[in-house]
């Protein structure tokens, strides 16, 4: 029973690239992700998730004229805008792991001005001074002196920006994770063996206010939402993700050769098929891009022979491209780094499916497939594995031809996104195994148990525990079968990164765990408002921020507690002008759980408005977060002001009970969004109202808001759901038109060229 467990619960495991001076540049694999686009409290997150995927380099540009204040005076730490931190930025991809691809110099699509201050001239005093400071950032941080920077695209005019950094391997292919093709043309790129692959659009994005090229450009659209909610769009890049987190080292050393005429003399309209062999590992890149299925037996060449090889019954629906092994070693020259225990001539001969990786642990032979339809894979070995065959959690039967020394193993098809299917097969019974009990998840900042039972008593004396740099861990002996250990992790991880460790004795791997990695607590407050773009992206702002009625309101804070074992809480909360209760309690919240912990919060006198709260939380975890109330009187609207999406710069806000207007103060007094609070209905698109260029001034003005520009002057009032426009001069046409809408609905009253009322019911 605990060898089928294993089988089930086995991950892939990176192989690492060769160390020979000669080998190429392995083919690099990057995502664009431009910090200046997103707000700075969820870079951690998104980071994180594109390490889990597989992604190990994000590619960004540095806008001179974003850091740049004025000739001179750069801010680099994100004292005058969040999203300013350069220096942050780079700490927080070194402690990910990721590497960094930057291209310090311009221009910067779709940025004001190319990224380049006004005026700006090639090899002129300002932009040598730019280089030194970028070069006195970034200098310490490259990859050859322990930082994150890999790879450095674009050094100015004369090549005058030194870092010591390589450029990036060429050639290189952009592909928009918002291309219907984009899983074809990615594959495409891998097949090339050289270079690399740089993904864009993977995040959605939002210009601070003001640096758009376009002033009406306000969110650039992505795969992945600002709440981190995937689209269908991101599939391609998870895939090539999670196929180059192995195949990447042995990609760069293969070369395309002729493949053999299909039977029926050419492959079918749409379909492409290239061979790349090396002499470890072979592999088969064939994609569909035309409108019918293609399932046919495919002809290629047997690597190192002359010999051709048949592969039976391959299968690629229409838009879809798969990467087929072919002659790949199960030795420890081929993508499992950990199967000492084959011998070179034992491979896998060919699958029908995409392979992602290989592992093997405690006799057990684990392969991860993309596998949009069943298929076969075919292993040449030196003797019979014992089994069982577990595919896709379940048991099933595996031919083994004796004659051959070859085993036929069925891949279920997997038509959920991203297709991954795991199979493994016992090849035989290990003399010595280790394996990790209960071993679920880690505290960050806190000493975990983590237990270890072996085969022996021997084999438990010879064993040690391989940790992640910067982990620790204190021994105690349960038993003479049995270890457990104090695992320390560092207080920098990173919550929701992974961490594997792994038992070995005698040189050999014997067991291993991926485990996640937790904060002790995560606390929300349920209550928080969202910022709204258009009807389906939304950013909660940082502190979270709630409305309540200055007389009495109810709020919830919950606390979810991500340790295994039960916590206990307490929480203190205070703020000036507001009367909290209770002041301070204790809440004690079971193991992976999370309960509610409710507040009435009042306002002292006559408070309206946004107004600052604190709290604080010790024993089961440690925080001081901030937070924000908008005292909102019953029937009277308020105006307010805060950096909603962490730009930097203000955004107004015209409340009442049943409406919320956001406006900008740069683009032209941009209106941002017009949300019906009681069904949470934004009527404004993505791109928000009245763009235009430039700056402008704003006050409030009781129950509006008055903004002015050197040529017009626009009043806004808010009563209860109807916003009435008017300005100085001429009003752009209507972009909206009247609608009902999520159990709301929008009408629009034109009066005259320069006013119109906009009402919610």
């Amino acid at each position: 029973m605990r060898r089928l467990a294993l089988l089930l619960a086995l991950t892939a495991a990176g192989a690492m690239p060769p160390a020979d001076p000669p080998a190429p540049a392995p083919f690099v694999q990057a995502v664009e992700f431009p910090y200046y686009l997103y707000p700075a409290n969820l870079w951690e997150r998104e980071l994180v998730w594109l390490k889990n995927i597989g992604v190990r380099t994000v590619e960004f540009s540095i806008p001179w004229n974003w850091h740049q204040l004025r000739p001179g005076e750069f801010d680099f730490t994100g004292r005058t805008s969040p999203r300013r931190d350069l220096a942050g930025f780079l700490k927080l991809l070194r402690r990910s792991g990721l590497r960094a691809w930057v291209r310090p110099y311009g221009p910067v699509p779709g940025w004001l001005n190319g990224g380049l201050p006004a005026g700006a001239t090639a090899g002129g005093a300002a932009q040598r001074q730019w280089i030194e400071e970028i070069g006195r950032l970034l200098g310490p941080q490259t990859v050859k002196h322990g930082g994150p920077v890999a790879y450095v695209e674009g050094r100015g005019p004369g090549g005058a920006f030194a870092v010591d950094a390589p450029a990036p391997p060429g050639p290189i292919e952009v592909v928009s994770a918002n291309d219907p093709a984009a899983l074809v043309r990615s594959r495409e790129a891998i097949a090339g063996a050289r270079g690399a692959l740089l993904w864009r659009d993977v995040e959605d994005a939002i210009y601070p206010a003001g640096w758009a090229a376009n002033p009406a450009t306000l969110v650039r659209k992505g795969a992945v939402g600002l709440s981190g909610d995937e689209r269908v769009s991101v599939g391609p890049l998870r895939r090539g993700a999670a196929l180059l987190r192995n195949w990447a080292p042995s990609i760069s050393r293969m070369h395309a050769v002729a493949m053999p005429k299909p039977a029926d003399g050419k492959l079918p309209d749409g379909v492409h098929a290239v061979e790349l062999v090396s002499p470890a590992t072979s592999a088969v890149s064939i994609s569909n891009t035309g409108k019918q299925p293609f399932h046919d037996d495919l002809r290629v060449a047997m690597p190192g022979t002359n010999r051709t090889l048949i592969v039976p019954g391959v299968s690629v629906p229409p838009g879809e491209s798969l990467w087929l092994p072919l002659a790949a070693s199960l030795g420890a020259d081929g993508l499992c780094g950990e199967c000492s225990n084959f011998a070179p001539d034992e491979r896998i001969v060919y699958a029908t499916e995409e392979l992602l990786s290989v592992e093997f642990e405690n006799g057990i032979l684990a392969m991860e497939f993309a596998a949009p339809e069943e298929g076969a894979v075919i292993l040449q070995l030196a003797r019979e594995p014992v089994g069982p065959l577990l595919a896709a959690g379940k048991p099933a039967k595996f031919d083994w031809d004796d004659k051959a020394q070859r085993a036929r193993l069925h891949i279920p098809a997997n038509p959920e996104p991203g297709n991954r299917v795991r199979i493994g097969i016992a090849m035989e019974a290990p003399e010595t195994a280790a394996f990790f009990n209960e071993a679920r998840r880690l505290l960050i900042g806190r000493s975990n148990m983590v237990a270890t039972e072996y085969s022996s008593p021997e084999v438990a004396a010879r064993s040690r525990l391989r940790l992640p740099e910067g982990f620790t861990a204190t021994a105690s002996v349960k038993s003479p079968n049995e270890i457990g250990y104090q695992v320390a992790v560092p207080d920098d991880a990173l919550h929701g990164d992974y961490a594997d460790l792994a038992l070995e004795a005698d040189g050999l791997l014997m067991g291993r765990a991926h485990l996640q990695l937790f904060r002790p607590a995560s606390i929300r407050l349920s209550q928080a408002m969202a910022l709204h773009f258009g009807q389906q992206t939304e950013l909660t702002p940082e502190p979270p921020t709630a409305p309540i009625d200055p007389k009495g309101a109810s709020l919830e804070i919950v606390i979810r507690n991500n340790s295994t074992e039960i916590q206990t809480y307490n929480l203190e909360a205070s703020g000036a002008g507001l009367d909290i209760l209770p002041a301070k309690t204790e809440i004690t919240v079971g193991a992976m759980d999370e309960r509610p912990v409710p507040y009435r919060i009042f306002g002292q006198g006559d408070v309206a408005g946004l107004r600052d709260w604190r709290l604080r939380v010790s024993g089961g975890t440690d925080a001081d977060m901030p937070m924000r109330v908008v005292a909102l009187p019953r029937d009277r609207t308020v105006a307010w002001t805060a950096d909603l999406d962490g730009d930097g710069s203000p955004d107004w806000v015209l409340e009442s009970r049943r409406a919320r207007a956001v406006f900008s103060s740069r683009d032209g007094g941009r209106w941002v969004e017009f949300t019906a609070k009681d069904s949470n209905t934004n009527f404004l698109p993505e791109q928000g109202l009245f763009a235009a260029a430039g700056a402008v001034e704003v006050e409030a003005a009781g129950d509006g808001l008055v903004f002015s520009s050197r040529t017009w002057k626009r009043t806004v009032r808010l009563v209860d759901g109807a916003l009435r426009v008017e300005q100085t001069s001429p009003l752009p046409p209507d972009q909206l038109a009247p609608e009902k809408r999520g159990g709301s609905s929008l009408s629009i009253e034109r009066t005259s060229a320069s006013c119109v009322t906009y009402t919610i019911r």
